[in-house]
């Protein structure tokens, strides 16, 4: 006999078929394709406005226009990583079942983002080639669009690599973007170094005299080779066949991490959190033990467990509901109805337990819903009656406990901490604190007192002629089941349950037990249940029990906080070991250094609105749920999310600080102090932005394409890339409320633009005299004969808008953003 294969099958049909799924999960997400394209076509046309028919001369707003190009395409493909990490979940089984090869998985899922990322690249790098004034010629249009589409699918498998990699969704946003920009390691530095000598070492610029100036005789460098070698870069035509070759390197490289990441890591298990046991006072709670025998006693088979007789600290309550229909509109005729619920009756009283059965889709959970007043669709006909009296939604609401079918909890909270919580805040404010913590098909078939063992619901079934006898040794809820067709393995009969239960006794029990006082008539000895506050606790203890649910919830959460600090000090480290021994007196030093801010803020920033996606999406459910309840009011749920963040950020803005800081040559200890501050509240602002995106989402998917959409925008109108000098007038407006704009102008203001003693020019001498000693006062060195002689603060002020008199002022508006 032949061993039996490992797979079913051959690893290229296996390849195939997954290729096909894959294709058919990515493209039947209508809405997340025609988000992405939009943003892309939004983009576009904004580049190719703001950077329209620009002057090669102006070197600084090319590199812009080509780094921002870059940046865009490639950091678009992160809103992909919600997706990757949800389907990882199934990867996971199916390749426990061997139903295919880790190799096939991960080749079909890089290829079917391939077509999606052509089209992408085709419309963005259309509009901005062309509109924006980049040599034309066909060659040269092809190879930009080759490098983008390269850099683009690169980035893409580095973000599927992190997915695969990571724990959860919190570990892939605190890592991934802003890591690989390692000046030798990252695909956008070389595909940013191949569309710049593409551009300037072509036929039009690759000349020795270029609009009047005779760049031969006055640099020994032609045009193209002297605006490159200004931002330090190879001039060589190699270098754009070593930048397509290196990002295709690099795609390969990404997509056999993921191999290995998904064939030999697994995360399977929930990731738990150690919760030191506190003491609990005896009044508030009594801990229950096992019996155990008594020394010098013999073993028995009995105990008994003394325990005091509780208080109840609720009114009880009956509900019942009568003539319920529930109707839903017809998906394919919008016009009729669909009825869910026929005609349904019955109660619950208190102290008993009452079994709502039936075969999936017969209704029970519609059932619930409606009583529970969960449905907000759709037209309810009867009544929902607490105590005999008809109920309103926030008697039901406040007075009724539901656990949903798929119930969700804050995931970071402990057992004892969602029953204290739901206990504080659902019972009524006038119940003591220690009392609180006490532990307490769409139509009927049957509805009665079970019996012992079932006995009466086994008989009433067996009296039906045409149902089969229980067999012996039988489950009688799954015989009852299969009976009434419920059952998986049982056959359709055309016995009519509903019709003989309402023949039945049964049914006249219901109806003479419904008509009691106190389930569906007003007794006199039970209240009507009626609350003049919206919800049980007073807001103090809302406010108490929200926010430092939050609190904890962040303290145990160390993928999210532990690993955002660790990456704020390797950002430092990273920026600070590459500017260490950098001066920033000259042209390319100064572009440099403010580039160095910019990037080291936006990276830092970034990383904190992407890490807090995760994070607020998950808990968004059960404040839902939550919230359904009236358990408490949504302003203590947003105090609590946004107090928690307060300590982190600003440490996180410390610790980036007392390493970048230094490093990068700054020494004052002031400014660092200012530095740390706009640090911090550029973190927190990116937070708070990302979890008002999250509230205000249907999905987390659809708040990181919004998300990276709107800073995409702000981080075009920085003032940076490209210069506040170039932003058109058309676009003034966005550069004035860009909130991006506003830290990054104080932090390189304080370095750049400080300056109490200008120097001043002798045109005598040629050359500036009498200038203070700090940065902003000194001369800027090798400056292009476009821009001719000028000073740091000069410069920093009159070409990116960052001014230090502005500083203050620019506080305040972070503040008012937050």
């Amino acid at each position: 006999m032949e061993p039996m294969p490992a797979f079913h099958q051959s690893f290229v049909e296996s390849t195939l078929t997954l290729l096909q799924r894959q294709l058919m999960v990515t493209y039947r997400n209508k809405p997340f394709i025609f988000g992405r394209l939009l943003m892309i076509f939004i983009m576009g046309l904004l580049f190719c406005t703001v950077f329209y028919s620009f002057d090669p001369t102006q070197v600084s707003v090319v590199m812009g226009v080509i780094f921002a190009a870059v940046m865009f395409l490639s950091m678009g493909q992160s809103s992909q990583i919600p997706t990757y990490m949800a389907e990882r979940e199934v990867f996971y089984k199916q390749r426990g079942a061997n139903f295919f090869r880790t190799a096939s998985y991960v080749l079909a899922t890089s290829v079917s983002q391939i077509p999606l990322a052509v089209v992408e690249t085709i419309i963005f790098g259309s509009l901005v080639y062309w509109i924006c004034g980049f040599v034309s010629e066909a060659k040269l249009f092809i190879i930009f669009e080759l490098i983008l589409l390269l850099s683009n699918l690169a980035m893409g498998m580095w973000f599927f690599f992190l997915s695969a990699i990571g724990r959860n969704g919190g570990l892939w946003s605190e890592i991934p973007d802003y890591l690989i920009w390692a000046h030798w390691i990252s695909p956008m530095t070389w595909s940013l170094k191949a569309l710049a000598i593409n551009q300037y070492r072509s036929g039009p610029m690759d000349v020795c005299v270029y609009d009047g100036v005779d760049y031969c005789s006055e640099y020994g460098l032609k045009m193209g080779e002297y605006y490159l070698g200004l931002f330090g870069m190879d001039t060589e035509k190699e270098w754009i066949v070593y930048g397509v070759i290196y990002t295709l390197a690099m795609y390969v490289v990404f997509m056999f991490l993921s191999y290995l990441s998904l064939e030999y890591i697994r995360y399977e298990a929930p990731e738990n959190v150690d919760v030191s046991e506190k003491t609990i006072e005896d009044e508030a709670y009594t801990m229950l033990e096992t019996p155990k025998t008594k020394s010098g006693t013999s073993a028995v088979d009995e105990y008994i467990v003394e325990m005091d007789t509780r208080e109840k600290n609720f009114t009880p309550v009956t509900v019942a509901f009568q003539d319920l229909h529930y109707f839903v509109p017809d998906p394919k005729n919008p016009k009729e109805q669909l009825e869910l619920l026929k005609g349904i009756n019955g109660f619950a009283v208190p102290g008993s337990i009452t079994a709502l059965m039936g075969s999936s889709g017969a209704g029970k959970t519609t059932l619930m819903d409606v009583i529970a007043g969960r449905k907000t669709g759709g037209k309810i006909m009867g009544k929902i009656l607490l105590n005999g009296y008809e109920a309103n939604d926030l008697a039901i609401r406040r007075c009724t406990g539901y656990c949903e079918q798929m119930d969700v909890h804050s995931e970071a909270a402990t057992i004892r901490e969602a029953l204290t919580f739901s206990s504080f805040l659902r019972q009524d404010a006038s119940i003591p604190d220690a009392k609180k913590y006490d532990s307490r098909g769409g139509e009927t078939v049957f509805y009665g007192n079970l019996g012992k063992n079932c006995r009466n619901l086994v008989d009433y079934f067996e009296s039906i002629p045409g149902v089969a006898p229980l067999p012996k040794g039988y489950n009688p809820a799954t015989w009852m089941l299969e009976c009434i067709g419920a059952g998986v393995s049982s056959a359709a009969n055309q016995i009519d349950f509903v019709d003989n239960f309402n023949k039945s006794s049964y049914r006249q029990v219901l109806e003479s037990e419904m008509a009691k006082e106190g389930v569906t008539v007003p007794s006199p000895s039970l209240p009507e249940m009626v609350f003049a506050r919206k919800r049980a606790a007073t807001s103090a203890t809302q406010m108490k029990f929200v926010v430092t649910r939050f609190f904890q919830m962040y303290w145990r959460t160390p993928t999210y906080n532990l690993t955002r600090m660790v990456l704020a000090i390797f950002l430092a480290l990273l920026f600070g070991i590459v500017f260490v021994d950098a001066e920033y007196a000259s042209y390319s030093g100064l572009n440099s250094g403010v580039g160095m801010v910019y990037m080291a803020s936006l990276f830092l920033s970034m990383t904190a609105f992407q890490s807090v996606l995760p994070l607020t999406s998950s808990e968004r459910a059960s404040f839902y749920r939550e919230r359904a309840s009236q358990t408490y009011n949504a302003f203590w749920y947003f105090v609590g999310s946004t107090l928690a963040e307060l300590p982190y950020c600003f440490v996180l803005g410390a610790l980036f600080t007392v390493v970048f800081y230094p490093m990068v040559g700054f020494t004052d200890v002031g400014v660092a102090f200012i530095f740390w501050l706009a640090t911090s509240l550029s973190v927190l602002m990116q937070v708070y932005m990302g979890q008002m995106f999250s509230y205000a989402m249907p999905s987390e998917e659809v708040a990181a394409i919004i998300g990276l959409l709107f800073n995409a925008i702000f981080m075009t109108f920085m003032g940076f890339s490209p210069p506040a000098y170039a932003i058109p007038s058309a676009y003034t407006w966005l550069y004035k409320i860009s909130p991006l704009r506003f830290p990054v102008s104080i932090l390189v203001a304080l370095i750049f633009s400080d300056c109490d003693d200008l120097p001043t020019w002798d045109e005598a001498t040629q050359s500036y005299t009498n200038g203070g000693s700090k940065l902003g006062c000194q001369p800027m060195a090798d400056a292009p004969v476009t821009v001719g002689h000028i000073t740091i603060k000069g410069y920093t002020e009159e070409y990116f808008g960052m001014k230090h008199d502005t500083i203050t002022q620019y506080f305040f508006v972070i503040i008012g953003y937050i």
